[in-house]
């Protein structure tokens, strides 16, 4: 093994670890003296886009997006198997997350170095884990209340969260182009909801009010954790921040678990159908949890959550193919290319390199107790 640091960084940190640097990466100017000009300048800038971190992040967003399609289809599958606990559910992918990273964390830093990172900064991970726990748990609630309509169209709502928070944090300047790729991404959603209402795929809601209370109050929590998230990442090692929020996650989750669900625990159905859905539904999530952060930092979490838009899509494709052997209805496709579009305007003039600052470090008091030599990688 080759000895390194503790600050040891990713690629993506090799690339972007200065602001200067980040400054220097721009896209070609577009030229308008005549209409060959504006042609030739416009493929270059078309060419200037698909750099391999600008491709990965691309690749990235749809994987979470098929990760968030999986645990859709998974929860239905459980709650059609009389196995609704949507808080316990959840407990399984924090406990994995502990379970993986932390341990690693421990390696790289000592018990002791670990240990007082729990002390000075575990607090920080405390409230995104309670944010991250209840914005899941206040999502799941509101489609047990209000209809697909609202619950898709709220949950639109976390993106201008996102955004104001990636601002407070760090400061970033979002160019009109980027507003206008979220506003194309938002048209995507908006056709797909038009394709639902054309093709008779609402349900009634329960209790409106109350459902689209609980959506909106959800979605602020996601839009909220996922700029923090970022800030975190940013700054600190991946392992650090993810085995954290596993660690809080896992007692809070748990506490929330044993509180609300200790009867229907009793009364649910524990087979092998219903343990295998709960697996998939877990390994999904621990995916997506693994890969989001590498999104956060190859692009950024506005990013992220414009990606999301596209489950909608693979959601209706595979509800309507796969289960229920309908034949999907022609504006789903039109409708997922808006999006797609709409994730390219994003970074048309703007570039994952200046989203912000990546820097990720290990703690200072950490790195006094673990001179360099005495790590491995």
């Amino acid at each position: 093994m080759s000895q390194q640091s503790v600050n040891s960084k990713p690629d993506y940190a090799d690339d972007a670890g200065s602001e200067d640097l980040a400054r220097q990466v721009v896209r070609p100017p577009i030229d308008y003296s005549s209409l060959s000009a504006f042609r030739t300048s416009v493929w270059s800038r078309w060419k200037s886009l698909w750099t391999k971190r600008f491709i990965f992040s691309l690749v990235a967003g749809q994987v979470v997006s098929l990760c968030i399609t999986v645990t859709n289809v998974t929860t239905t599958e459980l709650v059609g198997r009389n196995w609704s606990l949507p808080t316990t559910q959840t407990w399984f992918l924090y406990f994995s997350l502990f379970l993986v990273y932390t341990p690693y964390t421990i390696y790289k830093y000592g018990l002791r170095g670990w240990a007082q990172m729990v002390m000075r900064d575990g607090w920080k991970y405390f409230i995104l884990a309670s944010c991250d726990v209840e914005g899941n748990f206040l999502v799941v609630k509101a489609y047990n209340y209000t209809d697909l309509l609202s619950c898709m169209l709220l949950d639109a709502w976390a993106i201008p969260v996102c955004l104001f928070f990636c601002w407070v944090y760090m400061r970033t300047r979002y160019h009109w182009t980027q507003v206008l790729g979220i506003v194309v991404c938002v048209g995507g959603l908006g056709r797909l909801v038009a394709s639902d209402m054309l093709t008779d795929k609402n349900y009634p809601a329960l209790s409106k009010g109350k459902g689209d209370a609980f959506m909106i109050v959800g979605a602020t929590l996601y839009g909220f954790t996922n700029a923090t998230e970022e800030f975190f990442v940013r700054k600190r090692p991946l392992y650090e921040v993810v085995g954290q929020l596993g660690m809080w996650g896992t007692l809070i989750n748990g506490i929330q678990a044993s509180a609300l669900e200790h009867y229907d625990m009793t009364q649910a159905s524990w087979n092998g159908a219903t343990i295998g859905f709960l697996l998939a539904y877990t390994a999904a999530m621990f995916i997506l949890y693994t890969t989001a952060p590498l999104l956060y930092r190859s692009a950024s979490s506005a990013f992220y959550n414009i990606s999301l838009l596209t489950s909608d899509f693979y959601g209706l494709l595979f509800g309507t193919c796969a289960v229920n052997h309908f034949s999907p209805f022609w504006l789903y496709f039109p409708a997922f290319a808006v999006v797609i579009v709409g994730l390219i305007i994003y970074f048309w003039h703007a570039t994952p390199e200046g989203q912000g600052k990546l820097d990720p470090q290990a703690p200072d008091y950490v790195q006094r107790m673990r001179p360099q030599e005495e790590v491995q990688v």
